[in-house]
């Protein structure tokens, strides 16, 4: 079953159109990859699909509740609440809260207290919000910085910073979850530990759409990837067809990367 379905969709910005016709569907429960070289419109159509854009045209369709619902022009709270969440290709943290802090701050979407409950500090207030650390620090155990908990997030070295993004997303509670170049900027040991957290993601049964240029580690964690190039899809396939596929190897790879 497909949890996300992409159907034509146009992004125009004045006289440039970002994305041109672009149609693929997700399976729920796998690891997609989002290739192409920079520029080619990746980051815009993760933006279209988490709300941070609406589409000039074409649908997206996304499945929750066991039903499908058109999601175009939805904010990006409201994709959160329905179970999409992304990192982004710079690290955005708040630096100056604890790594818990930044953690609490992802799962208090999933709050019930009203205003009022948080002022008079009430009952259940007060049990939610315990139930909201708890969670927050087995989120924090789950990505192997729970040791970190009461540091700053800004102390973290860089691998760690992307980790506790990861974190904080996963604390949103999603189905589908979508990364953007997570291992832009990691050394191979940091690399490694991040394909490691994403096969423990997928094996928690969320989905996982991978914006990456590491082409060894998405290569090597996607059954199927999906490939554009100047908002046009050239591609889509398993990698051994994308790695032999002449349009992917003139426009990104290039014939070293597909005789490797």
């Amino acid at each position: 079953m497909n949890i996300l379905d992409i159907v034509g969709i146009n992004m125009r910005f004045g006289g440039l159109m970002a994305l041109a016709d672009i149609s693929f569907n997700v399976v729920k429960g796998e690891i997609l990859g989002l290739i192409g070289p920079n520029g080619a419109g990746k980051s815009t159509m993760f933006n279209c699909i988490s709300g941070v854009l609406k589409p000039t045209s074409g649908d997206m369709l996304f499945e929750t509740g066991n039903r499908k619902i058109r999601i175009n022009g939805y904010k990006p709270e409201k994709m959160t609440y329905l179970g999409v969440a992304r990192t982004f290709q710079n690290v955005r943290l708040f630096s100056a809260l604890t790594v818990l802090d930044n953690v609490r701050i992802g799962r208090h979407c999933r709050t019930r207290s009203n205003f009022f409950g948080a002022v008079l500090r009430t009952r259940s207030q007060k049990e939610e919000e315990q139930r909201i650390v708890d969670e927050s620090i087995n989120w924090l155990k789950f990505v192997g910085l729970d040791k970190f908990a009461f540091l700053t997030a800004g102390g973290l070295s860089y691998g760690f910073q992307r980790k506790l993004e990861i974190a904080r997303s996963l604390a949103t509670d999603p189905s589908l979850l979508l990364l953007d170049e997570p291992a832009a900027g990691m050394n191979p040991k940091e690399t490694k530990s991040l394909v490691e957290l994403i096969h423990s993601i997928s094996d928690l049964g969320i989905t996982v759409i991978l914006i990456e240029h590491d082409m060894k580690l998405v290569m090597g964690i996607c059954k199927r990837l999906v490939v554009l190039d100047h908002g046009v899809m050239i591609a889509q396939g398993g990698p051994r067809a994308i790695r032999e596929n002449p349009k992917v190897i003139e426009a990104y790879l290039g014939r070293g990367a597909a005789d490797a």
